[in-house]
């Protein structure tokens, strides 16, 4: 039997909400724009996210509330809701806090360690947004493969009836598309976990960073001037651009490779424990 619909409104509102009172924005001042560092351009930017992330929970709190209201019969006024929008001005100051960080020069690394240490940074980035995408893609299949709880129960002509109607539905059929868009996902996280892993034992091996440095002294190149980085993981090469010439450095991370069995280890091992440690 299915559940109202006002039930489900609830249920699904309730996930928008954080514990806590309601926080409502206030307006951001941040420092002259042409004294600012690259430290305060991040401290502003973070300032106008948080206003707009405390919109969020404002929105929450009176989207779940006025769904309850609808569900028992009571009115919510005009524009009752405003004060969980996004104002222009606050979009606004967002946008060019944004601009100001991205355009910055920050620091140029100065050798091989500081060099990985940044590339892993951008690496981890790029890894928590594959994640994000391999979850929603995951919830869609997930809702699919659901059915199967429904079709180990349907021994009656009606509810086997019911099943074929739901397999006829989107939402409970998987299309070649979604099987794409999640096998791109799972590609994708694959990628990011290894270039983040081999930068990350690159800072820490330090046999490779002294050869890196040894090269860019040599050659008088400042580290972090670099055009372009890779790593090919099935040949264990770093290839490093500067000024058009590429070089590479090979066979330095061949103890930190993990196969799936010790992946499948390392998930057991940080659902018992939490966090993760090298040898896992």
């Amino acid at each position: 039997m299915k559940k109202p619909k006002q039930k489900l409104l609830l249920s699904a509102t309730a996930a928008l909400l954080v514990s806590g009172s309601a926080v409502h924005a206030e307006s951001y001042q941040p420092p002259d724009q042409y004294s600012q560092t690259g430290s305060q351009k991040i401290t502003e930017l973070k300032g106008t996210i948080d206003i707009i992330n405390n919109k969020l929970l404002a929105s929450g709190q009176l989207v779940n509330g006025a769904v309850g209201y609808a569900t028992v019969g009571r009115v919510v006024i005009d524009d009752a809701l405003d004060g969980g929008k996004i104002t222009t001005a606050q979009f606004v100051a967002y946008e060019a806090a944004l601009d100001k960080v991205v355009a910055h020069d920050y620091a140029t690394a100065s050798n091989a360690a500081e060099l990985f240490t940044q590339e892993h940074s951008a690496a981890m980035n790029q890894l928590t947004l594959a994640v994000d995408l391999l979850t929603s893609a995951t919830s869609v299949l997930a809702t699919a493969t659901s059915v199967s709880a429904v079709a180990a129960e349907a021994d009656t002509k009606p509810e086997q009836v019911a099943l074929q109607d739901m397999l006829q539905t989107d939402e409970y059929s998987i299309q070649a598309s979604e099987v794409a868009t999640y096998n791109d996902a799972v590609d994708n996280v694959e990628k990011y976990a290894q270039q983040a892993g081999a930068f990350m034992a690159a800072a820490n091996n330090t046999d490779l960073t002294a050869s890196i440095d040894s090269y860019t002294a040599t050659n008088n190149l400042v580290a972090g001037n670099y055009t372009a980085i890779t790593y090919t993981q099935n040949v264990d090469e770093f290839v490093i651009t500067w000024s058009g010439n590429g070089t590479g450095w090979s066979g330095y991370l061949t103890d930190d490779m993990k196969d799936a069995t010790a992946i499948y280890g390392a998930n057991t091992y940080m659902q018992q424990h939490g966090t993760p440690i090298k040898d896992m």
